[in-house]
């Protein structure tokens, strides 16, 4: 794959800590530890040290003082893309589609649709709610037309907006898989990423296919997921 790199690994001392720290709170989306509950009882047990561990860590970051502004802004953004499988280019272009293309839906349909923009490796990903077929179709070409977007995957449905509640328990949903493959440990958890909308549940990423498996098969077997749709990007 053209965007495939092998991550570089941080060793010892305060930048390692910063490094694991950042790469768990990426992970668990900076979520409350709601999701430690999970069918097993050994799953809420490692939920809550792995949670521990985290905070000891944060905790750790913030005892830099007045360090702490220029790592979280310069050392805790490049860590987060020195383990990212994505070129620095991409992940940069991924944040600036994700940004653009959520402000022209925005200053075009304002609070008549509720649009969510996910760009992974230039492919962007479209859920939420949409009053008509034809708002759903002029939505996808505004998105089309941001550069740099590579493919549009139109995922809204023709609905109303959906509640407040409704977005909480997609959040909620989102939390308890990101824990999830914290606690099964079988791949790395930044490589694959986890979006909930409506309870179907949406992985992007550049994966194997072994680990493509491993995370639908924990998504999957999450309480309350209805539906898993693979948009990954297979390296294998």
């Amino acid at each position: 794959m053209p965007y495939h790199k092998n991550p570089p690994k941080v060793h010892h001392g305060t930048l390692s800590r910063l490094a694991r720290a950042s790469s768990l709170a990426a992970a668990l989306g900076g979520d409350t530890p709601c999701g430690c509950r999970e069918r097993e009882t050994g799953h809420a047990t490692r939920g809550m040290t792995g949670y521990v561990y985290l905070i000891v860590l944060s905790l750790s970051v913030i005892n830099l003082q007045g360090c702490f502004p220029v790592v979280a802004t310069g050392a805790g953004t490049g860590v987060l893309m020195a383990e990212d499988r994505r070129t620095s280019g991409a992940f940069i272009e991924d944040q600036g589609i994700e940004l653009k293309a959520s402000n022209r839906l925005d200053e075009k349909f304002k609070d008549t649709a509720h649009i969510n923009i996910t760009s992974y490796n230039r492919t962007v990903l479209m859920t939420g709610e949409v009053p008509t077929d034809a708002t759903k179709q002029e939505a996808e070409k505004i998105v089309r037309g941001v550069p740099n977007v590579s493919n549009v995957l139109n995922e809204t449905i023709i609905a109303g907006n959906s509640a407040y509640t409704s977005r909480s328990n997609d959040s909620y949903l989102t939390s308890k898989i990101k824990v999830r493959f914290v606690e099964a440990g079988k791949f790395q958890t930044n490589h694959v990423k986890v979006v909930t909308e409506n309870n179907v549940v949406y992985l992007l990423g550049l994966v194997t296919r072994k680990e493509a498996d491993s995370a639908v098969e924990i998504a999957r077997t999450t309480s309350g997921a209805q539906k898993v749709v693979k948009v990954f990007e297979y390296l294998d």
